[in-house]
Formats: C-alpha cells, sequence, structure tokens
C-alpha cells in the first residue's frame, strides 16, 4: 500500500467516525431532555458533519478520481464504510448517548491533540480545527457523566451501566492495520497505541469524579475498519441515502 492510498483511506475512516456519530446524534433532535441540551447536542452533530464534509472533500481530492463528498456519503454500500462499531450504537436512553459520547470524543481529543502537528497540511488543518471542537465535546460530556453518576441513585446506577455497555467498543479505536502503519511509518500520523494511556487516564479522571468504579470489561468489539459491520449500521444507512439513490440527479432548484 502506497502512503497516498493509506491516506485516502485514513481520511475516509475519520469521516466515516464523524458521519454515523453525527447521524446518531441528529436523530435527538427535539428529544433532548430540555431544550438546552437538545442544542447541544444537535451542535455536536452539526460539528461532526463538518469534519466528515472536510475529510470526504480532502479524500477525494486524493484519490483523483472526481469523487466528492456527497458520492462517499451517499453512493458507498455498507462494507464500503469503515467506521469503528462505537459510532453505530443506538443512542438508548439519555445515559447511553453521554456514554459513547465520553468514549469518542475523549479519543478524538488526543489524536487531533497530536495530528494537528502532522507534516502533511491538510491533516494538521483539519486536526487544528478539529481540536477545538472536541474539546467542547468532550467537557461537555465529561460534566454530564459526573452530574448523573454523583446524582441520584438512580442516574448512578444508569450511567454506570451505560459505561458498562459501551467500554468494550473502545479498543477498536486502537487497533493499527496497513493503512494505519504505512502512515506512521511515514510520520503523517501518530501512533493511536502511545495514546491509550493518555485515554484511559483521562476516563479514569471522570470517572472518580462521578463516583464510579472501575468500568466492567466485556466482549472486544472490533470488525467495523474492515467493513464488518453491526446490523445498525444496515439501518442508519437507507434513512440518509434513499432520497439521493432514489432521485440521483435531483438538484436543489
Amino acid at each position: 500500500m502506497t502512503v497516498d492510498e493509506a491516506l485516502v483511506k485514513y481520511c475516509l475512516r475519520l469521516g466515516d467516525d464523524a458521519m454515523i456519530l453525527g447521524h446518531r446524534l441528529s436523530e435527538l433532535c427535539s428529544k433532548g431532555p430540555y431544550l438546552e441540551e437538545d442544542i447541544a447536542l444537535t451542535n455536536i452533530s452539526l460539528d461532526l458533519f463538518g469534519q466528515t464534509r472536510m475529510m470526504y472533500t480532502t479524500a477525494g481530492e486524493l484519490e483523483g478520481k472526481g469523487r466528492k463528498e456527497d458520492d462517499f456519503a451517499y453512493n458507498r454500500l455498507e462494507p464500503e464504510f469503515e467506521n469503528v462499531l462505537l459510532v453505530e450504537q443506538p443512542n438508548g436512553h439519555f445515559g447511553n448517548t453521554i456514554a459513547r459520547q465520553l468514549i469518542f470524543s475523549v479519543f478524538y481529543y488526543h489524536l487531533f491533540s497530536e495530528l494537528k502537528n502532522s507534516p502533511n497540511e491538510n491533516l494538521a488543518a483539519f486536526a487544528a480545527k478539529s481540536v477545538k471542537e472536541t474539546t467542547y465535546h468532550m467537557r461537555h460530556s465529561a460534566e454530564w457523566v459526573v452530574r448523573l453518576g454523583d446524582g441520584t441513585e438512580e442516574s448512578h446506577w444508569r450511567i454506570k451501566d451505560a459505561l458498562n455497555e459501551i467500554w468494550s467498543y473502545r479498543h477498536e479505536l486502537f487497533e493499527q492495520d496497513e493503512v494505519d502503519t504505512t502512515l506512521v511509518e511515514a510520520g503523517l500520523i501518530p501512533d493511536t497505541t502511545t495514546l491509550k494511556a493518555r485515554f484511559e487516564n483521562s476516563i479514569k479522571e471522570v470517572l472518580d469524579r462521578a463516583t464510579i468504579d472501575e468500568v466492567a470489561e466485556g466482549w472486544k468489539a472490533t470488525g467495523g475498519r474492515r467493513g464488518h459491520h453491526s446490523e445498525y449500521l444496515g439501518h442508519i444507512l437507507p434513512i440518509f441515502q434513499s432520497i439521493p439513490r432514489t432521485y440521483p440527479d435531483s438538484t436543489w432548484s
């Protein structure tokens, strides 16, 4: 695999992660527990879609086949998406949504903090912009985990149970394959294995504040980066691909 081929795949993966989670959060529009939180979740969704557009556009330019952001979003089949399984998981109750967001945001905060120093101008510019947004996403989800964990007896067990359910999905964020090793060896992206200790320390700090003891370890969720997804992605894609697939030549008048 060449560096350019790896770069295209890497950009698509970043875009896929952001788009699928952005869609999940968009499902909560008008369904937040109260108005301010409804707006907050919608804004996080919009930030993620902005990150998606940047990475899909960059991937198209690097690929050189004339594909645009809409082509990557609307004209790929399920096995062609390489997002992690974490982002496909259902919103569930509010605690489930926040637990998922915490794991995602903490990982990407540490990744973007390193990636902004990449010698690749596109990746560096993307990470420099995205780390500012992700810092807010991380703080927002962390404060909610603390409020729920250190709140009532019911809120405590609900957020702890939500973290137990989603915790094993973190492994895939740190997995590496030929795409990652090619770019790491080229000095273009950070080695995610070096981020794991920082990730775990950040999570532990939040859990300590939330009076939550060690989160339970379950089965190791993996496969998304290879196009092997949960049943949930098969329900997600038709929702936002239906119109452009049904009317491929339609335009806004």
